[in-house]
């Protein structure tokens, strides 16, 4: 039997090709990929990215100047204070805070995509934003500990991961630091959402504790609690206690995002 021609298995090569582009662009057709955060279309060769460049850019720092423990804006002409209005109750076992962008369009849309809607792979982007500007200032040098504020695990089994450990592992990746699992969740309290701050602190109260494997590893540490957003500092002062209590030297937290009342 002759062996195929050259002519004939470019051809053959050719053909696949094209049946392979015709899928993929009925496959663009019937099942466009749209942006997670203003659900435009997204080219299908740039499908894999989940948001849109112009959503990018829409993503807002908070304004300066801010307050120095919890990054709140304490308004223009005032020079910057060591605590504001927000975090002045804050318990001491919480020595700082930092968040990357303002909870507003398209922020929203990515928290909500990563936390309740299956989009695992806005981690990545979120949590390289949160190493490029939610690092409190306190740990620009010198090692740190990175570990997540854990969900519940009814919760980790709906959603099938818990949105602030992907986003630990981005944010240990990108500034080269230890992540370590160093909370559990006691019990399945209910959601946050929707609860004035007196109710969010008795949600949480005394919902955390050290595993007994990192005890060990948290000795004389400074430690990075990262989350999602933050809104009270409620669930970021919980987790702190346990830690401090099992021998951390300070606990600073990491957000994503952070409401903020007066930005739109």
């Amino acid at each position: 039997m002759n062996a195929p021609s050259v002519g004939a298995r470019e051809r053959a090569v050719a053909g696949r090709v094209s049946a392979t582009a015709l899928a993929a662009e009925l496959l663009d057709f019937f099942l466009p990929a749209v942006c997670v955060g203003c659900r435009d279309h997204l080219p299908l060769e740039r499908s894999a990215e989940l948001v849109c460049g112009p959503c990018r850019t829409r993503l807002r720092a908070p304004p300066w100047p801010r307050c120095h423990r919890c990054g709140f804006p304490v308004g223009s002409g005032v020079v910057a204070a060591d605590t504001c209005f927000e975090c002045e109750g804050w318990s001491p076992e919480l020595s700082a805070a930092s968040f990357a962008v303002v909870l507003r369009p398209p922020a929203n849309a990515l928290v909500h995509g990563l936390k309740y809607d299956g989009w695992s792979g806005l981690a990545r982007l979120m949590g390289e934003r949160m190493a490029r500007s939610a690092i409190p200032r306190e740990l620009a040098s010198g090692r740190y500990l990175i570990t997540a504020i854990p969900t519940t695990r009814r919760r980790a089994r709906t959603r099938g991961y818990n949105q602030a450990r992907l986003l630990a592992e981005t944010l240990a990746h990108r500034v080269e630091m230890p992540l370590i699992d160093a909370l559990e969740r006691r019990h399945d309290g209910a959601t946050q959402v929707g609860l004035h701050p007196a109710e969010r602190r008795a949600n949480v109260k005394r919902a955390f504790t050290v595993r007994a494997e990192a005890r060990a590893t948290l000795t004389g540490a400074r430690v990075l609690l990262v989350d999602d957003v933050l809104t009270t500092g409620s669930t970021a002062m919980e987790a702190a206690r346990p830690l401090v209590r099992a021998g951390a030297k300070q606990v600073f937290l990491s957000t994503f995002a952070r409401a903020l009342p007066y930005v739109k």
